[in-house]
Order: C-alpha cells, then sequence, then structure tokens
C-alpha cells in the first residue's frame, strides 16, 4: 500500500481515539455503575476498540517511512498499549478470571475472535536488531571458546592393551548372546505344533477388523476436514500456499522497511548537521545574548539588595538557576540558603524608583560598580 493508505489509516484511529476519549472523559461525570454486568460490559467494548487501534496504529508504525511521524505515531503507540493494560487489569479484577466471553461485544462491533488477538509489535525486534546481532555474535565466540578442548594425554602401551581387551571381550560376549538366543527361538518354533484352520480363521478375523478400523478411521478424517472447509472453519488446502498477490505484497512491505530504515539514518545525520550549524551561526549571539542577561541580572541584584550576589556553584544548578523565573532577591536566598523552592515574597523589597535623568542614572550606576571592585 502507499504512505498516502497509511496516513489515512492514522487519521482513522486518531478520530477513534478521540471518540474513545469523549466516551471515557464527558464534560459531565457518570454515575458510579452499580450493575457488574453492565460495568464489564462496557470495559470488554472500551478493551476490544482499543485493541482495533492498536492494530491500526501498528501496522502504521512499521511501514511509515517518515521520521518524525514515526516517533509521533510511537508515542500514541505506547500510551495505547498501556491503556490496553490497564482496562485487562481492571477486566481482571472485577471477573477474577484472566479468561473472558466477550461473544456479545465480538456481534455488536461486527468483528472474528481473530480481530481479538494482540499481535507483537513488530518494532519489538527491529529496535533491537543490533543488540540480537552483538548478542549471536557473543554467543557464537562463547561455543568457539567451548568447542576448543585441550589436547589429550599420552596414554602408555599397557593402558592400550587393557582397553582393547576389555572392548573385545565385551564384543565376543555380545555374539555369544545373540547365537544362544537364535538357538532358543529355533527351538521354540520346533516345538510349537501345526496351526489348525480354526486358528487361522481367527487370526483373518483379527486381521479384518484392524484394517477394516484403520480405513473407517481415515474415511471418517477425510469427511470430517471437507466438512469444516465447507461451513468455513477450515482452509482449503489449495489455499494455504501463499498466492503471487501476498508474495509481492510482502516484498513491498519488506523494500517499505528498507527505505525506513534509509530515512532514519538520513534524518540522524541531518539532526547532527543542523545541530553542528546553529551552534557554528547562531552560537555567538546566543552567548553573547545569554552574558548579557547575566549581567543586567548582576546589576538588578545590586540595585535591589545593595551588593553583587555571589554566582552560584555548579551544584546548584549554575546559571541555569539565574535563568529560571525568579527575581534577584529570590535567586540570591536561594543560593544562600542551598534552597530549591522559591523563597517568600515578602522577602523581595522592590528598588525605589530613582529621580533623575537616565544619562545620570548610568553614571551613577558605573560609578558603583568601579567603586564595587
Amino acid at each position: 500500500m502507499s504512505q498516502r493508505t497509511y496516513n489515512q489509516l492514522w487519521a482513522d484511529a486518531q478520530l477513534e481515539l478521540s471518540r474513545l476519549l469523549t466516551e471515557e472523559l464527558p464534560a459531565e461525570p457518570r454515575r458510579p455503575e452499580k450493575d457488574r454486568v453492565v460495568f464489564f460490559q462496557r470495559l470488554a467494548m472500551l478493551f476490544v476498540r482499543y485493541i482495533q487501534v492498536f492494530r491500526q496504529l501498528e501496522k502504521v508504525y512499521d511501514q511509515v517511512v517518515h521520521p518524525q511521524k514515526r516517533r509521533v505515531i510511537r508515542a500514541i503507540l505506547e500510551g495505547v498499549i498501556g491503556r490496553v493494560l490497564e482496562l485487562k487489569n481492571e477486566m481482571v479484577e472485577k471477573e477474577f478470571s484472566e479468561y473472558h466471553y466477550m461473544d456479545d461485544v465480538l456481534h455488536d462491533l461486527k468483528l472474528t475472535p481473530t480481530d481479538l488477538e494482540i499481535p507483537i509489535p513488530r518494532y519489538f525486534i527491529s529496535d533491537r536488531s543490533k543488540e540480537l546481532q552483538e548478542r549471536k555474535a557473543m554467543l557464537t565466540e562463547i561455543l568457539k571458546m567451548v568447542s576448543v578442548t585441550e589436547s589429550p594425554e599420552d596414554m602408555s602401551q599397557e593402558e592400550a592393551i587393557k582397553i582393547i581387551q576389555v572392548a573385545e571381550r565385551a564384543r565376543q560376549g555380545r555374539v555369544r548372546a545373540k547365537l544362544k538366543e537364535e538357538s532358543r527361538k529355533l527351538n521354540r518354533m520346533q516345538r510349537t505344533k501345526d496351526p489348525g484352520t480354526a486358528d487361522i480363521e481367527l487370526a483373518t478375523v483379527s486381521i479384518q477388523k484392524v484394517w477394516r478400523g484403520y480405513i473407517q478411521r481415515k474415511r471418517a478424517k477425510i469427511a470430517r476436514e471437507e466438512e469444516m472447509i465447507f461451513l468455513g472453519m477450515a482452509m482449503d488446502p489449495k489455499y494455504e500456499v501463499p498466492c503471487s498477490a501476498v508474495i509481492s505484497a510482502q516484498a513491498s512491505e519488506a523494500c517499505t522497511r528498507i527505505k525506513r530504515e534509509e530515512h532514519n539514518a538520513d534524518y540522524q545525520k541531518s539532526v547532527v548537521a543542523v545541530t553542528n550549524q546553529l551552534r557554528d551561526v547562531e552560537g555567538h549571539d546566543m552567548s553573547k545574548s545569554m552574558k548579557d542577561q547575566l549581567r543586567q541580572w548582576f546589576i538588578e541584584c545590586r540595585d535591589a539588595t545593595g551588593s553583587f550576589p555571589d554566582y552560584p556553584d555548579d551544584e546548584d544548578g549554575g546559571s541555569a538557576l539565574i535563568f529560571a523565573e525568579k527575581t534577584p532577591t529570590q535567586v540570591k536566598y536561594t543560593v544562600r540558603n542551598g534552597l530549591v523552592e522559591m523563597c517568600p515574597d515578602d522577602i523581595y523589597f522592590p528598588p525605589q524608583k530613582k529621580k533623575g535623568s537616565k544619562s545620570g542614572k548610568k553614571k551613577k550606576k558605573e560609578k558603583d560598580l568601579t567603586a564595587d571592585r
């Protein structure tokens, strides 16, 4: 299928999720349900619908090649998986059983029991392919190390002769035992009398019983398989072999996965390149603006408290503590007391407005800075 089809499938899943969210979180909260059966039916309905959304999103996540879209779909997919687990846990707690009968729910939604199966997400394996390959290589190396055994020690001539003698005597004993067993069988056959006509008839009837039973069981099995195929509960063997359309679809999905990996690699390279470009182009301007903000902060602290504050240590957060949404007095209070929370409002005293022109105020600030230095 094309990417437009998967985008439409994603849009349908999003629409269904919005409906589910509206039903679960209505504007007016619902009254607690006292009927246990009705409550379980509601949970079962939500469970089945979330499973359908999960199957759609899992398929979309596997076949979409756009890296940014895949990251958004991944977050939604993990949220849906978590909600499915929550609903399953609630159903187990209410029914005290891990097996539930939801035939009426499937009938209402016009689904089959196959739609209730929760497939294992394919990204569980694809995202861990590198780790699995490394583990496989490690196991191969361990097996190679174990297979290397030490060379056997040198054996003396006497020990070798003893081993050969033991093996030869054991062989001769087995041969003698076999000859004795054959002689006993011959003697037993000679002692037995010739069977009569009655014994031959009994043997014939026994053979016929066994053969007719085997033939009848085989016919019954064939008839049962034909009946299951006729009822649509089993697949005809001629349809079990994948057709050309299925093979081409699987090949197309494999090509899409390869293209997806290529796009993901390009995206990772682009992220690194854009980050380096931003550092080279705008890094100087950003550092300059941050320095200006730091200077302004020191000046405001001096105006508010009468003295320059100490620069926060790395353990307290450094300049990140300065750029937090706090007033200069609050930051100074936090640095002095080693606290993370905001200081009380009554500690902060805003500076009084000074009269005079801007140039006079600027000269006064410069004088104060030189005096403090």
